[in-house]
């Protein structure tokens, strides 16, 4: 099976991105692996398909499966990507497009300087739609890895994240708790574990250890995360900067029920085919 894909970042956050509209795409997790693999295959942390819509009123379906070959509900960079796709692509025309999601249909825009805005929704405080288990609401709760106890606050931006405050993001211990926090048992389908530094209260420094994947240059839904739970908490206002080691998004949600908007880059690398 011989596909053509395209190249693409979010702020280093990388992507093999895949016309389902103009081909067949169908792939098993050791093929998706395979893909990801930056030594025997093409190199990204996750794989983005392009498919045509299922459901009336939307313009295309967006699928993202993880390094590991699992399908994940929701990628904020990769929507970025996707937007430039279908542009570049010649698949439409339209600067604003309705996406179908696995966690829901979204709302990406391409700006005139370049950029996209993407409306990610309302975040989810419930631990019950995150999935989080816990057996009360506080928006700061104590997860015990290990022998130590952290405090995070689970947010759910279309997939699960878990938000912690540190003083200093580059001696967070990203590497050590990102893989516990991960695969907590508190969280049933895994978490993307954040780590927050504020700078100010519109500007703070972040790393995310993503499922399935491992640290990432950028995480859109994980700045949104972040931003939101430093609002949240009181300790942020709207728009927020959020500086990743990738680069820079804006991140603006105006509190209660209202959406999450997320303004970055979207880069094209390179395009290409493989053999599979």
């Amino acid at each position: 099976m011989r596909l053509t894909f395209v190249k693409m970042h979010g702020l280093g956050n990388d992507f093999v991105v895949l016309d389902g509209v103009r081909q067949s795409v169908e792939l098993r997790e050791e093929q998706l692996r395979l893909l990801a693999d930056r030594h025997l295959g093409i190199g990204c942390d996750q794989i983005l398909l392009v498919e045509r819509a299922r459901q009336p009123g939307v313009d295309f379906r967006y699928r993202i499966f993880n390094a590991d070959g699992g399908e994940v509900e929701q990628c904020g960079n990769g929507a970025r990507c996707f937007v430039r796709f279908v542009h570049e692509q010649g698949l439409t025309a339209k600067r604003a497009i309705r996406v179908e999601t696995m966690s829901g249909v979204i709302v990406p825009r391409l700006e005139d300087d370049g950029t996209v805005t993407v409306d990610m929704g309302a975040p989810v405080f419930a631990p019950e739609r995150i999935p989080f288990t816990s057996d009360n609401d506080e928006l700061v709760q104590t997860l015990r890895i290990a022998d130590e106890a952290v405090a995070i606050t689970a947010i759910g931006m279309g997939n699960p994240h878990a938000v912690q405050v540190v003083a200093d993001i580059d001696a967070a211990p990203v590497e050590r708790q990102g893989p516990l926090i991960e695969s907590h048992p508190r969280f049933p389908r895994r978490v993307n574990a954040g780590f927050m530094q504020v700078l100010d209260r519109h500007a703070i420094r972040l790393r995310v250890f993503e499922r399935g994947v491992g640290e990432t240059l950028a995480c859109g839904t994980g700045a949104c995360a972040a931003v939101v739970a430093g609002i949240a908490r009181g300790l942020l206002d709207s728009p927020v900067r959020v500086e990743t080691r990738g680069g820079m998004l804006s991140i603006a949600w105006a509190g209660q029920d209202a959406p999450v908007l997320m303004t970055g880059p979207a880069v094209t690398v390179f395009k290409g085919e493989i053999e599979l």
